[in-house]
């Protein structure tokens, strides 16, 4: 049985193990998530190598009989030190690679999963501060129709009508459906909803998904949107996130 592998690999997460060793946790082309420990103290070559956002080749020992992994080499090929300059690109970053840490990085397609990964992070390693919700609101959109599981925003769930042109529609949190303002009991005022029940979806945030959703990343750095309908995106994404992952994550608020 083979025991020595390479993967192309994104570093997602880096925690503490015993007095002077760290567990990692990748994202990898061939395999999906992968765990492997990394040994060495404060004056290892990893501490600085093995970090959140970086993507190379990574070698690794497995031992089938404890079924663990052992970091051999790790060959960073994009460091994105820009993500590190900036505020709001790293917590964004973050909250990203959350996402796919508890997605099981999409759960079985791989080469995708790590295409838009990579390709999002390269793109917010650029990114002006202000165009950083646009990647992540960009980010969850493809990332919910890799899951299987972004929605249509062009019908009713309830009455199948077609949504005006000029009209808006309703994504209702707990169903995780869309309805047309009267199926939700809205005729005239959207504001009285109960909050948290409802996002509204504006005739501008359907627009900027529909134009955004077949385009890379850096696409949605370019494609602005004004701040109300960016933040009904927003809470459209991370609503249809958490339905699947059974949970909000924490990175998403600092976003």
């Amino acid at each position: 049985m083979e025991r020595h592998h390479i993967y192309s690999a994104l570093v997602l997460r880096v925690r503490p193990s015993g007095e002077s060793n760290r567990d990692a946790w990748f994202l990898t082309q061939e395999e999906g998530i992968l765990k492997a420990t990394v040994f060495g103290g404060p004056k290892s070559k990893f501490r600085a190598l093995v970090s959140p956002f970086h993507q190379g080749r990574l070698w690794v020992y497995h031992n089938p009989v404890r079924d663990s992994r052992k970091l051999t080499d790790f060959d960073v090929q994009s460091w994105r030190l820009g993500i590190r300059e900036n505020y709001q690109r790293t917590m964004t970053a973050g909250a990203i690679l959350e996402v796919i840490l508890a997605s099981q990085g999409s759960g079985g397609n791989w080469p995708s999963a790590w295409g838009m990964a990579n390709s999002t992070l390269d793109a917010l390693d650029l990114a002006e501060e202000g165009a950083c919700l646009r990647i992540f609101v960009h980010f969850l959109w493809s990332w919910a129709l890799l899951l299987g599981i972004r929605p249509s925003l062009n019908r009713c769930a309830s009455c199948t009508c077609e949504a005006p042109q000029d009209g808006l529609l309703l994504w209702n949190t707990y169903e995780g459906a869309v309805y047309c303002p009267s199926c939700a009991g809205v005729q005239e005022d959207p504001g009285a909803l109960p909050p948290g029940a409802w996002v509204v979806l504006g005739l501008e945030v359907r627009r900027w998904l529909g134009a955004v959703e077949n385009q890379a990343p850096a696409a949605a750095a370019r494609y602005t949107l004004d701040a109300r309908s960016l933040g009904q995106a927003k809470a459209l994404v991370t609503s249809i996130m958490a339905g699947a992952l059974g949970k909000r994550l924490p990175g998403w608020d600092r976003v």
